[in-house]
């Protein structure tokens, strides 16, 4: 079917092609029932008085912007009829009683809050990605409940949005004081820091392209993220755990509340726990469950997610507790009622992440590379009539991708792949080997006339590698990215392709989500030295080797920073004799320096850093700490 192309301005957004129609209207679901509508719907009793959440004139969150999901409407041809079925159930928003005594506030962030009424106060699960909606929903809870003090904070897992919120529910002084517990599964702290601060810019950067933030939304931009309605846009924080769960087994009481745990290393997060409340008939699955299939890797970037361990340890929280769950509930989503519905759900939940790793291994065992067993597989006739486990977040396509590359890695052993050349070098080839810019051109465009979008998108990215400022390419990439994005069950492979053709249109922007910057307050010593060693750039350091040393007064801490062979060192509880100068300093100040929110003389000025030594030699180090600031796809 050829697809058409309908007059409109060459940078703004154009509607569905033919092509695009056809491959929407052929997508049947065979899961549309009402059973999801009244499961995400059950024990409404409040929702927020406006749905909008701001920190003065800044908008974090607001409800409205998706109301063009609440209606009747079938799904548009701009969208995937599963994906907007997905978006309706995710704009179903409120405070939720899940069981007696436990209640949840969903659709005012990404992920879920959830509020167990113990013996003195609340006790809370994942305070959401940001202060500003946390707050609200604390509030949404002591407003419609009763008002009960914060007694106790459980992180799920190690993913900002599970925990960035928890300056909306307590304090640091709170926690100091001994007043809140913060409970978080072991190496929580290594995770959190390992991926928000030391990947931090570029992942920041890549989220942008999973959650879609700077897209409008409606039919022909963002609609969904799968996971949830999309991200609030303030800044995340953190206070760290004052409790670690280590073991499998172990129980805590927390507010007179008894809670077993799961710990659950390398699934959906590197550090992550279930848990159970055997009093309750009650079981959290964390985010190793959810009403979509999940990734094995999310395109914002991240470790590789272990899918065998990742089947093993639902069938583990099967076997310890099935017997005694009447309520299963997640840090996503909806939960599910009844001990019956409960076991299918995760009976079916554990098969789908089973089957991605063994066919995927399969087929790979059998020489198969990756792309062609992405071609391969497709979700099987078994998982088909069960909305909890189609990819709007995570799809089959990059998931067994991922399950390759966790065990063998980036390359797919054809030596034509093991050293490539660089986009920019090989798109200048490859337009030259195809006759040049408008042979390019006139190719994409026939590809694109036939609804082979795919093709499309290879050909010009070549070329729009090759010469960035060649604004048809650019242009017909954007459409052709456009469509790609239409068609997509998954929201944040929509996200992805609608704001590559919005930046190819238009430019970057400007990318106010600091991701990392804002944790580095809970980092410990050592782990703001990781991050320096991140940051340093040789090209920049003409001072040879090195010692610097530094004695943190609040710690009351030494380390040795050593430099020299293009790279650092850090070694913890010394003091070197010979360094070139020493330092002392907080906690607080490294972390302003290290943000790039001050400078060395500004601080020494104010008298936070005293410099014993070559103040100079110092100044050149920071000097050669490299900034990292948002780029773009493709600069214009």
């Amino acid at each position: 079917m050829l697809s058409h192309r309908v007059m409109s301005a060459p940078d703004q957004p154009k509607p569905a092609s033919t092509s695009t129609v056809a491959a929407n209207t052929a997508a049947v679901l065979s899961f549309d029932d009402p059973g999801d509508f009244a499961r995400a719907s059950q024990g409404l009793i409040a929702t927020h008085d406006t749905g909008r959440i701001a920190v003065g004139d800044h908008l974090v969150w607001d409800v409205s912007r998706h109301d063009f999901l609440r209606t009747d409407e079938p799904a548009p041809d701009t969208v995937h009829p599963g994906l907007w079925r997905q978006g309706k159930l995710n704009a179903i928003h409120g405070l939720f009683e899940v069981a007696e005594n436990v209640w949840q506030a969903r659709g005012y962030d990404l992920s879920n809050i959830t509020f167990l009424a113990g013996d003195h106060g609340w006790v809370i699960i994942d305070p959401l990605t940001t202060a500003p909606t946390a707050k609200a929903c604390l509030d949404l809870a002591n407003v419609t409940l009763g008002e009960r003090p914060v007694t106790a904070v459980i992180y799920t897992h190690s993913h900002v949005d599970h925990f960035g919120g928890v300056l909306g529910v307590t304090s640091p002084e709170a926690v100091d004081a001994g007043d809140v517990r913060i409970i978080a599964p072991d190496g929580f702290m290594h995770e959190v820091v390992g991926e928000n601060v030391i990947a931090g810019p570029i992942m920041g950067r890549r989220a942008a392209y999973q959650f879609g933030p700077f897209l409008p939304p409606g039919p022909q931009g963002q609609v969904d993220d799968g996971l949830g309605q999309a991200i609030p846009l303030w800044l995340s924080g953190l206070i760290g755990p004052t409790e670690t769960v280590v073991e499998t087994g172990e129980e805590l009481v927390i507010d007179g509340i008894r809670v077993v745990f799961q710990n659950t290393p390398d699934a959906e997060a590197p550090a992550e726990m279930n848990f159970h409340f055997p009093d309750m008939g009650l079981l959290c699955m964390a985010e190793n469950c959810s009403h979509n299939l999940h990734n094995l890797y999310p395109i914002r970037g991240a470790q590789t997610r272990n899918a065998l361990a990742w089947s093993k340890y639902i069938h583990e929280a099967l076997e310890m507790w099935g017997g005694n769950t009447h309520t299963m509930f997640a840090s996503h989503h909806w939960p599910r009622f009844g001990a019956d519905d409960v076991s299918k759900f995760l009976r079916l939940q554990r098969d789908v992440y089973r089957w991605m790793h063994d066919q995927t291994m399969r087929l790979a065992n059998k020489g198969h590379v990756p792309t062609e067993i992405a071609a391969e597989l497709h979700l099987p006739a078994e998982f088909a009539d069960e909305s909890h486990v189609q990819g709007y977040y995570g799809t089959v396509s990059h998931n067994v991708r991922s399950v390759y590359n966790r065990y063998l890695g980036w390359y797919d052993g054809n030596p034509a792949n093991l050293n490539p050349l660089p986009p920019v070098d090989a798109g200048g080839r490859y337009v030259q080997a195809m006759g040049g810019a408008e042979a390019v051109i006139a190719n994409a465009q026939k590809a694109f006339d036939h609804g082979e979008y795919r093709w499309a998108a290879e050909l010009l990215n070549h070329l729009v590698f090759a010469d960035p400022k060649n604004q048809r390419a650019r242009l017909l990439q954007a459409d052709t990215l456009e469509q790609l994005g239409y068609q997509a069950e998954s929201g944040t492979w929509r996200n992805a392709y609608l704001t590559g053709a919005q930046e190819l249109r238009h430019g970057s922007p400007n990318n106010p989500l600091a991701v990392g910057r804002h944790l580095l307050v809970a980092a410990t010593a050592e782990q703001l030295f990781d991050l320096v060693g991140v940051r340093f750039d040789p090209t920049s350091w003409s001072g040879g080797e090195l010692t610097l040393n530094w004695h943190f007064t609040d710690l009351d801490e030494h380390h040795v920073l050593g430099i020299g062979r293009s790279a650092i060192y850090h070694a913890p509880d010394q003091t070197s004799a010979d360094a070139a100068a020493s330092l002392t300093l907080d906690r607080l100040a490294f972390q302003r320096l290290m943000a790039d929110t001050t400078s060395l003389d500004a601080e020494v000025a104010a008298g936070a850093i005293a410099v014993d030594g070559d103040t100079s030699v110092v100044g050149d180090f920071v000097e050669a700490l490299e900034v990292f600031r948002s780029s773009g796809l493709i600069e214009p």
